[in-house]
């Protein structure tokens, strides 16, 4: 498979300002050094807990944030540095689906009207051929095409959710964002809606960059994941090694805060105590060193770099003691 996205150092700060003349007083740091390739044809899931970076993430790489500094590389081009014209042409090859299906389709506009107004903007077809692509939509996503003239109120959540998906595809994009995508849906909603992206990937040969706090929905679409805390990535590795053999505490916490049904599983070692720190006055050395119960003092005085295991080149962990504190985990 060839590279679509590359991600390099990719770093997005907001600025703060105070005072009457809001003056300059510090930054929000919600992206920092992030790091990452996405090959065609697959689905790139990034976790973590909320206010982590990870929907920043997402919105910086279409372009819906100017990033601070770093790059984004689409089929080699870069991205960042875009203007208005080249911007509108990109934004043909990657789409984005959001969280909340309402407040992402104007409640003014039929559904007919939101599937062929990307069409409009980019002046594709004719009104009737814009029409029958809507149409085409619509069918693709398991709706009925007489429900193409209601109103998006008239739907429940996983419609919207739909119509949101078809939007998406409406330019034929290779690239989808996926931003908490069904983290708002019932699970037996999320279920279908999974099982939807994953056949029109299939079909439609879609490439996933799925961003979600749920680590079984991640687990289940994605070929690779990427552990996100405070704004940088502490752990990335094929799905099936980051559940199976986690080796960043913080990956570790995380999976053994997920829920399971048997309650006496969860030992005390396995509960992420404490709140994830300000993003605008991150702590020195390892983010996650204020909440590790393994840390020691180099992980307050030095950031550990994303680095390859020793016997797995493709697991990539932020943890200066990742190969030891796995040993002690198994013994």
């Amino acid at each position: 498979m060839s590279t679509l996205l590359e991600v390099k150092n990719l770093n997005m700060h907001f600025p703060i300002r105070g005072g009457l003349l809001k003056k300059k007083v510090g930054h929000v740091f919600a992206v920092n050094d992030v790091s990452f390739t996405l090959k065609e044809g697959e689905t790139f899931g990034v976790v973590g807990e909320s206010g982590c970076g990870k929907s920043t993430l997402g919105r910086t790489i279409v372009r819906l944030y100017q990033p601070t500094s770093g790059h984004v590389l689409f089929r080699g081009k870069d991205i960042a540095g875009l203007e208005k014209d080249d911007l509108k042409d990109f934004r043909r090859q990657i789409q984005m689906v959001f969280q909340d299906p309402y407040a992402s389709l104007n409640p003014r506009m039929t559904i007919a009207d939101i599937l062929e107004e990307p069409f409009v903007l980019h002046g594709i077809g004719t009104p009737e051929e814009r029409r029958e692509k809507a149409q085409d939509l619509v069918k693709l996503v398991g709706l009925r095409v007489s429900d193409i003239n209601k109103f998006p109120h008239e739907f429940s959540g996983g419609q919207r959710q739909r119509i949101g998906i078809a939007r998406a595809l409406a330019l034929n994009p290779s690239l989808i964002v996926c931003d908490e995508a069904v983290s708002a849906l019932d699970v037996s909603i999320q279920a279908q809606i999974i099982n939807l992206l994953i056949d029109l990937q299939k079909k439609l040969k879609l490439t996933y960059l799925f961003i979600s706090h749920d680590l079984n929905v991640v687990r289940y679409i994605s070929d690779r994941v990427a552990v996100m805390y405070l704004g940088r990535v502490m752990e990335l590795a094929d799905s099936k090694d980051i559940y199976a053999e986690p080796h960043h505490p913080y990956t570790r916490a995380l999976l053994g805060s997920a829920p399971k049904p048997d309650p006496r599983r969860v030992g005390a070692s396995d509960i992420l105590e404490g709140d994830v720190p300000s993003p605008s006055r991150p702590p020195a050395g390892c983010p996650f060193h204020t909440r590790c119960r393994s840390a020691q003092d180099r992980c307050k005085a030095e950031l550990p770099l994303l680095r390859p295991l020793a016997h797995n080149p493709t697991h990539r962990v932020a943890c200066h003691f990742a190969e030891e504190l796995k040993k002690e985990a198994l013994h």
